[in-house]
């Protein structure tokens, strides 16, 4: 019988490292420290130095990460945040919940990150930020969109949530933009056992102020300067991530020999566009996205191999029913048909990556 090769598999990377994890568990059960307390400000600081950053917020997940920082920035009410097409809809869905209008812009068809040309034919006098999605672990090309950003007195909201250790001209993202935002949702390649998400900056001003916003807009009990809301990374799930971000660097090292396996093994199929690593960038490949005409297909060949992939993500954010009012569309919307991904993550064997290359091989001829 063939073993089924899962399209990430949690459980197994937990056997790894199992001492480790449950060990900071029954820590933060025998002090109770549950919310917020010593094991979140010690992950805090552990990944803010990790990054390079000078400061970091626990929250309670990635969507509540962006809209505090979309608050924490008091852009002006009702103005445009342009924000890529392919992505999942939090990149979107932050903004209009903070009363601010989304512009959908096309991604480039190579890193699935932003199209810096299409940024600036949508910057209009209402424009007020741009929201730079690392998507499936390759970064934003920054130098550029930076220069872009300060022509028009924009300003950058970074989405990490892909991208934990990713680098840009050998800077980790989450320090590039004036705030930056990380998921640590199960699936991520730093992922909690739980929701759990960060806000990061390098003003320490801004700082304070999306950890008052996270905390019910207070700095001390009892003392509310301003009406907040309740969003902090709890205990356990800190003590997990700490646990966890030992071992980031080494399960990123095998992401990209999966990938660099992968590119090898499906270099020569014309059918097939493989992702790209620009030579500024260290692609810590969250997700492995191949695009084909053939793609639903592919996928049912796979399925039957017992080959698990997803889809990310089968609509563009503008054609979506949340968003099919605002009558927008970009150049790269199409493409969304054709993208498929391919099994990847720390948990992969070298056997099963080949497995992999195979068995997409044999669908396309050999």
């Amino acid at each position: 019988m063939t073993t089924e090769i899962k399209f990430l598999d949690l459980h197994r990377q937990y056997q790894e490292i199992r001492g480790e994890v449950d060990t900071a568990i029954a820590n933060v059960i025998a002090e109770a420290a549950f919310i917020s307390g010593p094991y979140a400000r010690s992950f805090e600081q552990e990944f803010a130095r990790y990054l390079g950053a000078a400061h970091c917020v626990g929250v309670g997940n990635g969507t509540d990460a962006l809209e505090i920082a979309f608050e924490a920035l008091d852009l002006p009410a009702g103005s445009e945040v342009i924000v890529p097409a392919n992505s999942f809809i939090a990149s979107s869905e932050a903004v209009t919940r903070s009363g601010l209008r989304v512009v959908f812009c096309a991604c480039d068809p190579r890193t699935y990150t932003l199209d810096l040309a299409d940024v600036r034919a949508r910057i209009t006098p209402a424009t007020s930020a741009i929201v730079a999605v690392h998507l499936y672990g390759h970064p934003c090309d920054m130098d550029p969109l930076r220069t872009l950003a300060k022509e028009f007195d924009l300003r950058i909201i970074e989405d990490c949530a892909q991208a934990h250790g990713a680098e840009y001209r050998q800077r980790r993202v989450g320090t590039l933009g004036d705030l930056a935002c990380f998921s640590f949702y199960p699936g991520k390649n730093l992922g909690a056992y739980g929701d759990g998400g960060a806000i990061v900056a390098q003003d320490a001003g801004l700082a304070e102020r999306c950890r008052m916003i996270a905390n019910h807009g207070r700095k001390d009990k009892y003392n509310h300067e301003f009406e907040g809301r309740n969003s902090r990374l709890d205990g356990l799930q800190a003590a997990i991530l700490s646990a966890k971000l030992r071992h980031l660097d080494t399960w990123t090292e095998r992401r990209i020999t999966a990938a660099w396996a992968y590119r090898a093994g499906l270099a020569d199929i014309p059918e097939l566009t493989l992702p790209v690593a620009a030579e500024w960038a260290r692609h810590v490949y969250h997700l492995f996205v191949i695009r084909t005409s053939r793609r639903d297909a592919l996928q049912a060949h796979l399925q039957a191999r017992q080959i698990q992939t997803g889809v990310h993500y089968p609509l563009a954010l503008p054609a979506l029913a949340a968003y099919r009012h605002l009558h927008q569309q970009t150049a790269t919307d199409g493409m969304n048909a054709e993208l498929l991904s391919l099994p990847m993550g720390d948990h992969l064997t070298p056997g099963e990556i080949d497995m992999v290359i195979r068995a997409v091989r044999d669908f396309f001829g050999g």
